[in-house]
């Protein structure tokens, strides 16, 4: 009797089983696919902090974790990586035509040999040169200097200056310079450029310049 009821139950067990529907399994188990999903999500959420993954001004990633500090480039920094040095400030304050931009982009002296005033192969280049400068500044007055080394006389060395400075005229002024704004004017040995009683000295003062007024 006993076997018999412990058969019935299991069999009413059995039956209850059959009738549970596919679509009911489904939801059950749906449920607990989303409960999981809510669960990952609940987890990513908690690990992302407000602001993260914005980059503040001037902090790196380094700087962040504990390592170096690197200045993050700024509009300002940009700005004034783009402004002219002090250098070529001083380049642009130069008026065209003067006697500094003259010097700069074209030299003002040129030098000769010992007791000579015929022109060198370089500097008759850097006459050349000169000339050039000249005929885009028409207007402007010329002086041409004659200088000397301190040997000789100083009358002798006067007409030597005034023979360097009248060679340096005639180039010019051969290569199309108007002559007419040209002067001569001969130091002699009484301005030297070097001070000394050496070769190294001599040579420097030896010399023609040619003067913007």
């Amino acid at each position: 009797m006993r076997t018999t009821f412990v058969s019935l139950f299991a069999a009413l067990l059995l039956v209850a089983a059959c009738e549970t529907s596919p679509d009911e399994a489904a939801s059950t188990a749906g449920a607990g696919a989303s409960t999981e999903s809510t669960g990952e999500a609940g987890v990513a959420s908690a690990a992302v902090t407000p602001g993260a993954g914005m980059v503040t001004p001037g902090v790196t990633p380094e700087s962040r974790a504990g390592g170096p500090a690197v200045a993050a480039l700024t509009p300002e920094t940009a700005t004034l990586s783009r402004e002219p040095s002090a250098a070529g400030r001083a380049v642009a304050a130069i008026p065209k035509g003067s006697q500094e931009d003259f010097v700069l982009n074209v030299g003002d002296t040129i030098y000769f040999d010992y007791d000579k005033s015929i022109l060198t192969p370089e500097s008759q280049r850097t006459l050349e040169q000169q000339a050039v400068w000249l005929k885009q500044f028409p207007g402007a007055a010329v002086t041409i200097q004659g200088h000397a080394d301190e040997r000789g006389t100083r009358e002798y060395n006067l007409a030597l200056g005034d023979r360097r400075a009248t060679a340096v005229k005639n180039f010019l002024t051969a290569l199309g310079v108007d002559d007419t704004s040209i002067e001569i004017l001969s130091y002699g040995k009484e301005r030297p450029a070097a001070l000394g009683h050496n070769e190294a000295a001599w040579a420097q003062n030896r010399r023609g310049v040619t003067i913007i007024n």
